[in-house]
């Protein structure tokens, strides 16, 4: 078998941009290594690399880029998929020489890509093996989470955004089928599922929630009755990139039961009623607060994340001050913050009275100074309580581990002191003794 897997055709691979990206590349490789491909950690032991892009803003354009040159530099025979892989033109005039180019979740024309750059190699005995299922794919998370992506695409039109132009319209998943995927991840060892889509809120409104069986009970496409499925599964759940529609207010118990995490990633993005209406967004920000105070009422514990925009074309000084005036009464937990930046395609570029560069950047540095001093009186509120945590690393008696107000990558960490019997994936119980802007100190109970 070792020298099956020395002779198997070798393929390199770099995934950029979202997590919604880095379930397309788990996908591609668990295919591949099912065709019989070794991947390889390095452009010097690869046959080919392909090269996952994010075309999403003018950054992520150029860090796409940027890999794209260094894999041919490196290695000269990649293929490039991914968002950016939308605007082959652009990819072509930077680097003629890539083999092949297609879009997101275009797996079928990455995988003939790479049979046509690298044939696989056919073993006449363990063709004939079935392949080893032990329910989970190749993953690019720690053993212990793993992302849940349960649609593709989005149906809204916001003006800053192109992901509709790259991804296309919502196309949900039907929950049977996100339900068993799930029970294989737990059963994997995935201890925490992060659901993510374009727009979680709106899963199953384009299969008209249909219903489906699983466990022998029907279930809805729908997710409040998805949330609730897997609250069956013994893992943490948490929810990303849920808008605020009313049914919303439906998982709330679930969370305040503990059958999922008691945490909402909202992207707000302004609190203007004016500039909401010129980024094509929701605009009733004093309903926004209504319910977020009543969501705080039901569940006490509930951790609050949101991104903002500043800076966007036309915003004043009156209308960046209600931002500020909404960040102070809205007091959320997590907060990302991000100075506009046009992208090629948004119609938002259109808009007159664009936002000096120097304006834009000052009005991030007021924004993230006042969330700064709200994020560390809440989590100055957390000092002496007992929390449950899961743990991320471990070294030198020490762990890296998060609390059910922290996701992966985009929140802060528990410092937990005395902990060099723990390891990677479990739960501890800690009691917090000290607290940052972002993090937070505690030693193991």
């Amino acid at each position: 078998m070792n020298g099956t897997v020395q002779n198997a055709p070798k393929v390199g691979f770099v995934s950029l941009g979202c997590p919604k990206a880095l379930v397309d590349s788990e996908r591609i490789l668990t295919q591949l290594r099912v065709e019989g491909y070794a991947i390889v950690p390095s452009y010097d032991a690869a046959d080919v690399v392909v090269v996952n892009t994010c075309g999403f803003i003018d950054a992520a354009v150029e860090e796409s880029l940027d890999a794209i040159g260094e894999a041919l530099e490196e290695n000269g025979r990649v293929i490039v998929t991914g968002c950016l892989g939308k605007r082959a033109e652009l990819i072509r005039d930077t680097h003629p020489d890539v083999l092949a180019i297609s879009g997101p979740q275009d797996y079928s024309s990455v995988l003939a890509a790479v049979h046509a750059a690298l044939p696989p190699k056919r073993d006449r005995f363990t063709d004939l093996l079935p392949v080893p299922d032990d329910g989970v794919g190749i993953k690019l998370t720690p053993k212990h989470y793993a992302y849940l992506k349960i649609s593709e695409g989005c149906n809204h039109r916001c003006t800053f955004c192109i992901i509709p132009s790259m991804r296309g319209d919502l196309v949900s998943r039907p929950v049977d089928e996100v339900l068993v995927e799930a029970e294989k991840l737990v059963r994997g060892g995935v201890k925490e599922l992060l659901v993510i889509s374009q727009d979680t809120s709106a899963y199953g409104v384009d299969l008209r929630y249909a219903e489906r069986t699983w466990r022998g009970s029907p279930r809805r496409t729908r997710m409040t009755e998805l949330c609730a499925a897997l609250g069956e599964l013994g893992a943490w759940v948490r929810l990303h990139y849920v808008y605020p529609y009313p049914h919303v207010d439906e998982v709330i118990p679930l969370m305040a039961e503990g059958r999922i995490l008691p945490y909402l990633d909202i992207p707000l993005q302004h609190a203007s009623p004016r500039i909401l209406k010129l980024m094509k967004r929701p605009g009733a920000v004093d309903k926004v607060l209504q319910r977020i105070q009543a969501w705080r009422a039901a569940c006490p514990d509930l951790t609050l994340r949101s991104t903002f925009i500043v800076g966007f074309p036309g915003e004043t000084e009156a209308e960046f001050g209600e931002l500020l005036d909404f960040i102070e009464a809205a007091q959320l937990d997590r907060v990302g913050c991000f100075a506009y930046s046009p992208v090629d395609g948004a119609k938002a570029n259109d808009l007159p009275d664009p936002v000096p560069e120097a304006v834009k950047q000052e009005r991030l540095e007021r924004f993230m100074t006042m969330q700064a001093r709200i994020s560390a009186a809440r989590l100055a509120a957390k000092v002496g309580r007992e929390l449950d945590v899961i743990v991320d690393e471990v070294s030198q008696g020490r762990a890296i581990a998060r609390s059910s107000a922290d996701a992966p990558e985009i929140d802060g960490v528990v410092h937990v002191h005395g902990a060099g019997g723990l390891r990677p994936g479990q739960f501890a119980r800690v009691r917090v003794r000290a607290a940052s802007e972002h993090d937070l100190e505690a030693d193991l109970v």
